[in-house]
């Protein structure tokens, strides 16, 4: 299978996954922007990550402005915790994840970025992640469960497999409409690769002067 084939198998994954409690969109937890937005970016990421901490800290927030509040992109968030460089990724992917559960997948989202350096080291993690979800708004108690149970764990590992599979090697990595695009890239050229595709997927949807 070749990678336009696997990455479409991502999408069709992730899209049909079960809902696990959501209302009727399984990735509304994890994703921002309007699910009809005509263009989709699937984020291949390590919460351990410092490049994924760079893109998430000096280039979401412009992304999140001028092309995701606007209508034009929708992000999908998907683990791919580099288990062998960064230990406590997988730890972190499962407590984003169990707070998705609860409907706080982002706010903890950015704790785990911005306090990266705090846990990133740390022989057992776990209780500053509890700490992180009291400041997200988590249910302490139902946090601390999933926790302790490891309850997202088959949830991050099928995220890592069907990454994998699609060709992510490193992270962070960007699905991007049947492209790749690895790295924590600047603004400018996520820029230049939303304009094309927005201008080629909305070509003559303007309205004609009567």
């Amino acid at each position: 299978m070749n990678c336009r084939a696997l990455l479409a198998a991502l999408a069709l994954a992730l899209a049909t996954a079960p809902a696990r409690g959501q209302d009727d969109d399984p990735l509304a937890a994890r994703a921002r922007g309007r699910a009809d937005a005509p263009i989709t970016i699937y984020e291949m990421s390590d919460f351990q990550c410092p490049y994924c901490r760079a893109f998430t800290l000096a280039t979401f927030p412009e992304l999140e402005r001028d092309y995701i509040r606007t209508g034009k992109v929708r992000l999908v968030y998907v683990n791919l915790p580099l288990a062998r460089v960064h230990p406590n990724a997988t730890a972190a992917a499962e407590a984003a994840l169990c707070a998705a559960r609860q409907r706080r997948f982002w706010p903890l989202h950015d704790l785990l970025f911005r306090h990266q350096p705090d846990w990133a080291e740390l022989a057992a993690p776990q209780p500053y992640f509890l700490a992180l979800g009291d400041s997200a708004g988590l249910d302490h108690r139902a946090f601390a469960a999933c926790l302790a149970t490891r309850a997202t764990a088959a949830e991050v590992a099928a995220d890592a497999e069907r990454a994998a599979r699609a060709g992510a090697r490193s992270t962070p990595t960007f699905y991007i409409e049947g492209g790749l695009l690895e790295g924590a890239a600047p603004a400018s050229v996520f820029r230049a690769v939303l304009d094309s595709i927005y201008r080629s997927k909305t070509a003559g949807r303007a309205t004609r002067p009567r």
